[in-house]
This record gives structure tokens, sequence and C-alpha cells, in this order.
């Protein structure tokens, strides 16, 4: 069963894409843009491949756990991408971008996984 619409699922797998990208575009020559441009690409791959294995929870509780960890994944996309802005001054339209977009999935998952706890029912992704 399907628990969430078709295009939350291209959405966040849009966002890994970007994500990879960006990591693509880091400069390589220092350490610490490596470092943490790995980490955001663990994590912000991360967060698609969490929401399809959420997408095939097979209770409420699966889903509502792999949903969570989805979000985590987000919210640590979203430290690696605050550090690269702020301690590393990787200034670029798509980290900004990336940190918007971070947020949004955030709010969306949040959402998704209070209404599934009160309903008890995972089919009520309206994202």
């Amino acid at each position: 069963m399907s628990r969430l619409r078709p295009e939350f699922l291209l959405r966040t797998k849009a966002y890994a894409s970007a994500i990879i990208r960006l990591f693509v575009l880091l400069p390589k020559e220092r350490e610490e843009v490596r470092v943490l441009g790995r980490q955001m690409l663990r994590a912000g791959t991360s967060v698609a491949a969490q929401v399809r294995e959420a997408n095939r929870g097979r209770s409420t509780a699966e889903f509502v756990a792999k949903l969570g960890g989805a979000l985590q994944e987000a919210d640590e996309t979203m430290l690696w991408l605050e550090l690269l802005r702020e301690d590393c001054a990787i200034a670029s339209p798509l980290v900004s971008d990336l940190e918007s977009e971070s947020s949004e999935l955030i709010g969306i998952m949040t959402t998704i996984i209070n209404r599934s706890r009160d309903a008890g029912s995972g089919d009520l992704a309206a994202h």
C-alpha cells in the first residue's frame, strides 16, 4: 500500500539529486569542505531512500519510524548546509535553496508523522 503521494516521493528524489549536484560543485581542496560535503551527501541522499522505505511500511508504526528517520536525516543535512555556508564560506544559491527545501521537507514530514500518529493510519499524507 502506498502511503505517500507520488509527488512527495519525486520531491525527495529531486532533493537528493540537488544534494549530489551541490557535492559535485564543492571545492575539494579544503579538508573541512570535503568532510562536511561527504556528510551532507550521505544524509541528504538518505532522505529520499528512507522516504521510499517509509512508503512501503507494513504498519503505521513502521511508517512513522521510517519517516522519522528521514526527518532526522533532513535535519542533519540542514546542519551540514549551514556549516558549509557559515564556516566554510560556501555561498551558492544552491546552498540557500537546499536549506529552504530542507526546512520545508522537515515541516511536511513532521505534519505527516503527527497526523499518522493521531489517526493511527499512515494513509493521510497530504503532501
